[in-house]
This record gives structure tokens, C-alpha cells and sequence, in this order.
């Protein structure tokens, strides 16, 4: 028999079953197994129960007029009381005063189907805005303190000195200067990498933007150190110091201003929505340009005298092509290693 059909065929008021067990009520404790066991074998769960309720009084409490240890919201706010090293720790006032949002018979969870996050935007990165925005100042600083050495280095760029000139030396903030449209020149290479890679790339890595930002800046960094170091080893080796130093000072000049030239680019990218293609059009011209400079300006300083055009064009592509190569195969690599690790 199933217990629809106990409760079906139980003829029992509910109403007499607590009368019959309150009859074996004596004086003392009683225990619901006891209570129950007064009823009839046919006496349903909600017929126990009405019995239990009748053995048993519950006292209403008032929980907003008792000590409140989890500092839980209450129907009034804490009443301002000074400070007693008698008075427990959880009279203390409840660290949520009462509020009428406050409903914690709901569950806090979030319903529906979470969107699509919001894409990363260079524009709304305080921190690269803020780097782009001190370079801006101080490459303005700067370009207005130096002019006449911009001008003077433009002037003995394409009409290099005769020999016997008294060359003028470059003094330390000049110096700085030009590191510091360096590190502009690296920063910026790196952050039209990252738009590329943003655009034409697949996937993206977890890691913060600025930190893959910083990643290939370093990169790019390390790449220019690298050559100015080749080319410092190499000239001392087969040319004199005269020369060496007067490339080295045009080598840089010439990272410097590919810095000065990356900037407006990379600006009206950010902030402004230029396509993708056309920075990198851009880009290409300014590194091409960049080579060429370098061609003209290495040919006049090592290789004009001795008619050499072989070895001046093997040079120049172990020096320029063959480090470009590698430092795009390199930065790809590292793109691709985030990625997929991170």
C-alpha cells in the first residue's frame, strides 16, 4: 500500500489526534519519539507533527532587540554609544546600517548571458596615454632648446666636413636628447607592432596590453643597441676613429628623427582612428627612407675612397637588411609565444 492510500484511507481528524496524545501527557520531559509513539499506526506526517506542535511552546523572539555578533543590517541603525573595554567586541555597530536595497532572502547571482567585453583601446589606457603624452613634452622641450644641433647635424648630414675641419663636439643634453628620441623611436615602433598585430594577428594574450607594449619596446631596444655595438666593433677593427665616431653620430641621428617622424602616426591611430593600413604604409616609407640615409651616409663615410661596391653593399645588408629581418622574425615569434602560453 502506498502512502496515498494510507492518507486516503485514514479517517482520523487531524483535530483528534493531538487530544488523544495530550491525554498520555504526564508531568516531566517528553521526546518527540515518545509523542509520536502515543499516536495510531495510520497518523500521517502532518498529524505527528500538529502533535509535536501541541507538546512543545516556541517562543516569538525579537532578533532587532538582541545582540547582533554578524553585524548583520537591522531594522534600525546602531544607537550611538562611547567607547567601554567592558562591552564585547560584538556590540560593536554593524558594519551595514540598515538599508531598503538590502534583501538577503535573494541570492546574489547574475542572471542572463554575460556580454562580449569591451575591446582594448590604446585611447582609454591611462598609462600608455600618459607616456605618449610626456614624450610629446618633452620632445618639444627639447627640439626648442636644441634647434641649432638639428640644424647642424641636417647640414653636415648630406655635406659631410672636408678633412682637417674642427668638428664640433656634442654636449650632454644634446646627448640625452638624441637617447631619448631613441627610446621614443622604440616606443613607438612597438606600439604600431601592436596594432598590427591587434588588427591581423590571431588570438590574444591574457597578459596586460601595456606589459606586451613594454615587452616589445624592450625588444626593439635591445635591437638598436645591438647594432650600434656591431658597428662600433666592426669600424674599429678595419676603419679609424674619425670615422667611426662620425657615423655613430649619424646613426643616431637618424633613430632620432625616425622617432620625431613615427609620432604623428601613431597619434592620429590612437586617437583618431586612422586605419591600419595606412600606418602601416606610413611606417614602411619612414623605414625605407631611414635605409636609403643610411645607404647614402654609410657609401660617403667608409666606401667613397676606395670604390669598394661590393663590399660596401655587403655591409650594408649584414648591418641593415639582416638585423631587420631578424628583429621582425623575433618580434613575430614573441607575438605568437604570448599568445599561446599566456
Amino acid at each position: 500500500m502506498t502512502q496515498q492510500d494510507t492518507l486516503s484511507t485514514t479517517s482520523t481528524p487531524v483535530s483528534e489526534v493531538p487530544s488523544k496524545a495530550s491525554a498520555h501527557v504526564g508531568t516531566g520531559y517528553h521526546s518527540p519519539h515518545e509523542i509520536i509513539g502515543w499516536l495510531p499506526a495510520t497518523a500521517t506526517p502532518w498529524q505527528q507533527d500538529s502533535a509535536i506542535r501541541a507538546h512543545y511552546k516556541f517562543p516569538e523572539v525579537d532578533w532587532s532587540k538582541r545582540v547582533n555578533p554578524m553585524k548583520t543590517p537591522l531594522g534600525k541603525a546602531d544607537a550611538p554609544s562611547g567607547f567601554s573595554l567592558k562591552k564585547p567586541m560584538y556590540h560593536s555597530k554593524s558594519l551595514v546600517q540598515p538599508d531598503s536595497v538590502y534583501r538577503p532572502e535573494y541570492a546574489a547571482y547574475r542572471q542572463g548571458v554575460a556580454g562580449d567585453p569591451i575591446p582594448y583601446n590604446i585611447a582609454n589606457d591611462d598609462l600608455i596615454t600618459s607616456i605618449l603624452l610626456g614624450c610629446f613634452i618633452l620632445a618639444t622641450v627639447s627640439i626648442s632648446q636644441t634647434g641649432n644641433f638639428i640644424h647642424r647635424q641636417l647640414k653636415y648630414f648630406f655635406h659631410p666636413l672636408r678633412e682637417g675641419t674642427t668638428v664640433i663636439t656634442e654636449t650632454s643634453n644634446e646627448l640625452r636628447f638624441q637617447l631619448f628620441l631613441l627610446l621614443q623611436t622604440s616606443l613607438l615602433f612597438a606600439l604600431i607592432f601592436f596594432f598590427y598585430t591587434k588588427t591581423f594577428g590571431n588570438g590574444t594574450s591574457s597578459l596586460p596590453q601595456h606589459l606586451v607594449i613594454g615587452i616589445y619596446t624592450s625588444i626593439i631596444t635591445v635591437y638598436f643597441m645591438f647594432k650600434a655595438v656591431a658597428y662600433n666593433l666592426v669600424g674599429w677593427v678595419f676603419f679609424d676613429r674619425k670615422k667611426n665616431e662620425q657615423w655613430t653620430k649619424s646613426g643616431l641621428f637618424l633613430v632620432a628623427t625616425q622617432g620625431i617622424a613615427l609620432f604623428p602616426i601613431v597619434m592620429l591611430h590612437a586617437y583618431f582612428n586612422f586605419s591600419i593600413e595606412t600606418t602601416v604604409i606610413y611606417t614602411t616609407v619612414i623605414i625605407i627612407l631611414a635605409k636609403l640615409l643610411s645607404f647614402y651616409k654609410t657609401y660617403v663615410i667608409f666606401f667613397k675612397k676606395g670604390g669598394a661596391f661590393v663590399q660596401f653593399f655587403l655591409y650594408f645588408c649584414a648591418f641593415e637588411i639582416v638585423p631587420l629581418g631578424i628583429l621582425w622574425s623575433v618580434l613575430v615569434f614573441i607575438d605568437h609565444y604570448l599568445k599561446v602560453n599566456f
